[in-house]
């Protein structure tokens, strides 16, 4: 059985490990595509209806290099006036992970018609890719129907 040291292993990609060590009863984890406290991140959080504005976030494990895991996320409530405030929400929750706005926008969410509806902008970080957010959304309310506008504010 071919035995490497944990720290060779956990500096090469997961794809590439599991290459080096096919046939053995080595059970690489997914350290270097992603971590533990990104899995217990939510992907999206929005309120559960009503109309709001939301963020689209990248949210990095570590310092934001390009090298280190990273998902991306989808917050949404009411109770902010301004999309800023949801980030400075959010960016506070996570700590201590690295947060960084991909843009905004505005959602109408209807439950009893199972009906989500992405439009707007936000002044303040641009119009988040309603297509992104549309995608994140539609995994976590996989019987919504889905629309996007680029129309209104």
């Amino acid at each position: 059985m071919l035995k490497l040291p944990s720290r060779l292993i956990s500096s090469i990609p997961y794809f590439v490990t599991r290459k080096i060590i096919a046939g053995s009863n080595f059970q690489p984890t997914l350290r270097n595509m992603s971590s533990k406290a990104l899995a217990d991140v939510p992907k999206v959080d929005i309120d559960p209806t009503g109309v709001f504005k939301y963020i689209l976030i990248n949210v990095y494990d570590k310092e934001k290099n390009g090298q280190e895991p990273t998902i991306t996320i989808v917050r949404g409530y009411q109770r902010c006036n301004y999309h800023s405030d949801i980030f400075d929400e959010v960016q506070a929750k996570l700590d201590p992970l690295d947060c960084e706005c991909l843009g905004g926008g505005r959602m109408s969410h209807d439950p009893e018609n199972k009906k989500l509806h992405i439009y707007g902008y936000s002044q303040g970080y641009g119009k988040a890719d309603h297509e992104i957010t549309a995608k994140i959304v539609k995994d976590a309310f996989p019987a919504y129907t889905i629309t996007i506008s680029d129309e209104g504010y």
